[in-house]
C-alpha cells in the first residue's frame, strides 16, 4: 500500500492510527503534487488553506522517498513541532525507520568553551547575567543536545546568552579546547547521519551565504528542499543576503579582546587604552542618533556633519586597534581570530563610510543602546535562483498564504522561480458556516486621530459579545498602546498585552484563562494556533501595509517605479494581501471553530484596491453591522 491515495485513504494507515480521522481531498491532491515534485526533481509551489492538513502532505511524501531531504520552517515552533511530534508520529504509522535531525543556527547551542570563560571571569555586575549563568553551569552538565531551548528558565531574550552561545565571529572552530565535545559540531555529524534534517529558514540562508564565501557549512548536502511557511522566504532571504554591522559588534569585539588582555597581555598598556578609545568613540556615535528606536536612510545621515565625524573616528580607532593587534600576533594563540574579527568589521565599517553601491539600500536602525547599519539587495531574486539552479535538487515551497487574488507568480518572481507545479487549495472549513466578517459602517479614515477611539468602542461591543476570548491584532505599537489604555479599565476579562511577558507566557495565559483578551502587534499575526473556546474574535486595526516611511521599502519601490512598474500594485499591495491573510488565518483554526473577523478598515470598501484583499481571503459571511456580528458572537457558546 504505497500509493498516496491509499495512504490518505478511508481504510488505509491514518484511519487506523487517527481517532476521527477523515480523508481530505486537498490534503490528497497536494501530497500528490509533492511526490510528483520530488520524483522528477522539479519546483512546486503550492498554497494549501488552513485545516488541509499540510504538513502531512509534504512529510509523506519525503519520508516515503529514497532521497536525503531537508525541511525549512520560517519558525523554531514549527521546526520543534516537526521534530518532536508530526515526524515521529509518521515514523509510527508509516513503519518507516528513517533517521531524522534537528540542525539550528549556533547560537541556539551552548558553547562550553564560552560558558567556561565567563564563569572564570564574570562578564558584567549585573545579578541577573550571574544568575542565569549559575542555571546554564548546572545545565550544562546534564544536556545532551545543548540546546538552550530545553534551558529551563532561559527565555529567547535573556540576557545571558551572547555570553554563552557562539558566533561565527567568536568561535574558535578546531582550535578551541572543547572543541570534541561542541554541541553545535555534534547536531552538524547527526544532520549528515541523518535521511531527514529539520531546519528553518535562517539557518539554510545563513548557510547560504557561508557556502558562497566558499568557507564550510553547516546544512548537509541534500536532494530533496521543503520550505514550509515558505511566504517569509522572501524577507529573510533580503536579511540574508545583506551586509550588516552594528555598534554591538564592535562592543562585543571589545570585550572579547579585553579578556585576553586581562588574562595574557596584561603588559600591553598601549591595547588598553585603544579598547577604551574605541568603545568611548561607538557609544559616541550613538549618541549623534535619537534615543528611542527608529530606521532611516544613511545615506541622508552621513550628509550630517557631527555623524560624518562620529564614524570616521570610530573607523580611525578601529584602524588603530587593526595595528596594535597586528603587534600582539605571537604573543596569543587567541588573538588571530579577534585580529581577524577587527579586520572584518573595520572593512565593513568603510563601506558604509562610503556609502555607494547601486542596486542596494543603505540604511541604519537604532534600539536604546545600539546602532545597526545594513546594506540591502534591492531584489533577491537572482542571488535565490542561483541556489536552485546550482543544486539538482526537487525545491518545494508551501505556505497558508502564498497567493495573491488566487495568483501565486508574485511569490515565484519574487525568488526567481520558473516553477512548472504551481497549486491553491483552498481551506476544507466551511467559512460560510463558521465564520462572519465585519467591515463596521461609519469608520474614520485610518490616519485619522480618532481612529483609536473608533476601536476601542468597537473592540468593547465585541469582547462583551465575545465574553472576552479576542485577540487584537495591531500594526503598530502606537495604536496597541493607545487602546490598550483605553481598555485597561473598562473590560471585566483579563487584559494581556504584549511587551507585558515573552509572547510563549501570553499565548499560555490566554489559553489558560479560556475568557482573555490579547493584543499583539506583527509576531501575533502568524504562527499562534488557538483552537477551540478560548478565541472566537479577531479584530485587525487596519490593513497592514508596510510603514511607507521604511527606508527599505522606499529604496525598493523607487526600483520598481525605474522599472516602468507600479510600486503600489507590484509591491506594497502584494506584500500587505499577504500578511492579511496571515492575521485572518488566526481566526478559524478547526472544523468546530466559530468566529467573528472585524478589519477596522473602510478602505476595504471605499478603495478599488480593496476587492484584491476580499477576494484572497476566505469565502466568510459579511456584513457592515456591529450588531449582526455581535449576535453571531453571543450564539457560540
Amino acid at each position: 500500500m504505497n500509493s498516496i491515495d491509499d495512504l490518505f485513504g478511508k481504510s488505509g494507515p491514518f484511519a487506523l492510527a487517527i481517532k476521527g480521522y477523515a480523508p481530505r481531498q486537498p490534503q490528497i491532491d497536494m501530497a500528490k503534487s509533492v511526490a510528483l515534485a520530488i520524483a522528477k526533481d522539479e519546483q512546486a509551489i503550492v498554497e494549501a488553506g488552513t485545516g488541509t492538513g499540510k504538513t502531512f502532505a509534504y512529510l509523506v511524501p519525503a519520508l516515503l522517498s529514497d532521497k536525503k531531504v531537508m525541511v525549512s520552517t520560517g519558525s523554531k515552533a514549527l521546526q520543534e513541532q516537526l521534530f518532536h511530534r508530526d515526524l515521529p508520529a509518521l515514523k509510527k504509522i508509516l513503519g518507516k525507520g528513517k533517521k531524522i535531525a534537528l540542525l539550528k543556527g549556533r547560537s541556539n547551542y551552548l558553547c562550553i568553551e564560552r560558558l567556561n570563560q565567563h564563569v572564570a571571569h564574570v562578564p558584567v555586575d549585573d545579578p541577573d547575567v550571574m544568575h542565569q549563568l549559575a542555571m546554564v553551569a548546572k545545565f550544562s552538565g546534564e544536556t545532551r543536545s545543548g540546546d538552550m531551548a530545553d534551558c529551563s528558565g532561559i527565555e529567547e531574550d535573556a540576557k545571558v546568552l551572547p555570553y554563552v552561545t557562539s558566533t561565527t565571529d567568536n568561535c574558535l572552530g578546531k582550535e578551541c579546547p572543547s572543541f570534541q565535545d561542541c554541541f553545535v559540531r555534534k547536531a552538524r555529524v547527526k544532520a549528515i547521519e541523518s535521511d531527514l534534517v529539520v531546519v528553518n529558514h535562517h539557518l539554510f540562508l545563513a548557510d547560504a551565504v557561508v557556502k558562497e564565501s566558499g568557507f564550510g557549512e553547516l546544512i548537509p548536502n541534500v536532494n530533496c528542499y521543503i520550505f514550509d511557511e515558505a511566504h517569509q522566504l522572501p524577507n529573510i532571504a533580503s536579511d540574508y543576503f545583506a551586509s550588516r554591522v552594528s555598534t554591538r559588534m564592535v562592543i562585543e569585539l571589545v570585550r572579547d579582546i579585553r579578556l585576553v588582555y586581562r588574562g595574557e597581555l596584561f603588559d600591553m598598556i598601549q591595547l588598553g587604552k585603544t579598547l577604551d578609545k574605541l568603545e568611548t568613540a561607538v557609544f559616541d556615535l550613538r549618541l549623534q542618533f535619537p534615543s528611542d528606536s527608529q530606521r532611516g536612510d544613511w545615506q541622508q545621515m552621513i550628509k550630517q556633519a557631527n555623524v560624518y565625524r562620529a564614524i570616521e573616528r570610530v573607523i580611525n580607532d578601529i584602524s588603530f586597534l587593526y595595528q596594535v593587534l597586528k603587534l600582539c600576533l605571537e604573543r596569543s594563540d587567541k588573538i588571530e581570530k579577534l585580529f581577524e574579527r577587527t579586520a572584518s568589521l573595520k572593512g565593513q565599517l568603510e563601506t558604509m563610510y562610503d556609502a555607494q553601491k547601486p542596486g542596494f539600500s543603505f540604511w541604519f536602525e537604532t534600539t536604546k543602546r545600539h546602532l545597526t547599519f545594513s546594506i540591502t539587495p534591492l531584489n533577491v531574486s537572482e542571488r535565490f535562483r542561483a541556489l536552485v539552479d546550482n543544486a539538482t535538487s526537487s525545491w518545494v515551497f508551501t505556505s497558508a498564504t502564498l497567493a495573491v487574488n488566487g495568483d501565486l507568480t508574485h511569490f515565484a518572481k519574487d525568488l526567481g522561480l520558473s516553477t512548472k507545479i504551481m497549486e491553491v487549495y483552498d481551506s476544507p472549513f466551511d467559512y460560510e458556516n463558521q465564520a462572519l466578517l465585519c467591515i463596521p459602517r461609519y469608520l474614520p479614515e485610518p490616519s485619522k486621530s480618532e481612529m483609536g477611539f473608533s476601536i476601542v468602542s468597537i473592540a468593547k461591543q465585541m469582547i462583551k459579545a465575545a465574553k472576552g476570548r479576542c485577540f487584537i491584532l495591531f500594526t503598530s505599537y502606537r495604536m496597541l498602546n493607545l487602546v490598550a489604555d483605553g481598555l485597561s479599565h473598562s473590560v471585566e476579562y483579563p487584559l494581556l498585552v504584549q511587551g507585558q511577558a515573552s509572547k510563549r507566557i501570553l499565548l499560555e495565559k490566554f489559553v489558560m484563562h479560556g475568557n482573555s483578551v490579547l493584543l499583539g502587534t506583527a509576531s501575533f499575526w502568524e504562527g499562534v494556533d488557538v483552537r477551540g473556546d478560548a478565541l472566537s474574535c479577531v479584530i485587525i486595526d487596519k490593513l497592514p501595509f508596510a510603514a511607507p516611511d521604511d527606508p527599505l521599502l522606499q529604496a525598493k519601490m523607487k526600483s520598481h517605479s525605474g522599472q516602468g512598474n507600479d510600486p503600489f500594485y507590484s509591491l506594497q499591495l502584494p506584500g500587505a494581501v499577504i500578511a492579511l491573510k496571515q492575521g485572518v488565518g488566526r481566526l478559524i483554526r478547526d472544523r468546530k471553530d466559530k468566529g467573528v473577523l472585524v478589519i477596522c478598515d473602510n478602505r476595504l470598501v471605499t478603495r478599488e484596491y480593496g476587492r484584491i484583499f476580499l477576494a484572497s481571503l476566505p469565502n466568510m459571511a459579511r456584513t457592515r453591522d456591529l450588531a449582526k456580528a455581535s449576535a453571531f458572537l453571543e450564539k457560540i457558546k
